[in-house]
């Protein structure tokens, strides 16, 4: 009988205005420790010193470093979702508005905590990465849906698999900058990049499939 993986208990849950903004605090605390120093320089001790709060104060909400650690992934991309969201609903209204606000926030939101993103993904928490993929999937639907009342422009036999495979290039090429040694940083570099992935994603959509155009 196979035995079921030891994950942490999820941490508890804020219920009051005072401790909820305590709780902020550790853990802003703990992502500018670990941006900088890297998880394995955190500790709930140096946490609770920068945060302005008791150790005490801190294991009361946290069993241990492990579930710090998932709660800080859990804040993190909660932001990045929120973020893409609303750079979504305000896109223009164009089949190229859509992508181009999509790659744009995705490449923003990956480039915060660009140092402390990989050091998460090398954690490799259950809990975290399961939350990862929630979110990729809530802002992959999101996307499918912003980009539907424009789905008649795409030329591909198959709009909504040519939609999918879009969105997961640009998705890549986004996660692929923030893991690599040399990532795209600088503000004028990286909304050219953005530019770039939306071209490529727009110019595929608007192409008609060469299984298509070879009979024609």
């Amino acid at each position: 009988m196979t035995e079921e993986p030891d994950r942490p208990v999820p941490y508890r849950e804020p219920r009051q205005a005072r401790s909820a903004a305590t709780l902020a605090r550790v853990l802003q605390a703990a992502e500018e420790i670990a941006s900088t120093s890297g998880l394995e320089e955190m500790t709930m001790t140096g946490v609770a010193e920068r945060a302005g709060v008791s150790v005490g104060t801190i294991y009361r909400r946290f069993e241990d470093k492990r579930q710090l650690i998932t709660a800080l992934t859990e804040r993190m991309l909660e932001r990045r979702e929120q973020y893409v969201t609303q750079q979504l609903r305000a896109a223009a209204p164009s089949l190229s508005g859509v992508m181009d606000a999509y790659a744009h926030a995705l490449l923003q939101s990956f480039a915060d905590n660009n140092n402390l993103f990989p050091e998460l993904l090398r954690a490799r928490e259950a809990e975290s990465l399961d939350r990862s993929a929630r979110t990729i999937t809530e802002i992959h639907r999101l996307l499918l849906e912003t980009a539907a009342p424009y789905a008649a422009r795409i030329q591909r036999s198959d709009p909504q698999t040519a939609l999918d495979t879009a969105a997961r290039a640009i998705l890549g090429a986004c996660f692929h900058n923030s893991v690599r040694p040399d990532p795209v940083t600088d503000e004028t570099a990286r909304r050219q990049y953005a530019n770039e992935l939306s071209d490529m994603a727009v110019a595929y959509l608007l192409t008609p499939d060469r299984h298509r155009t070879a009979h024609t």
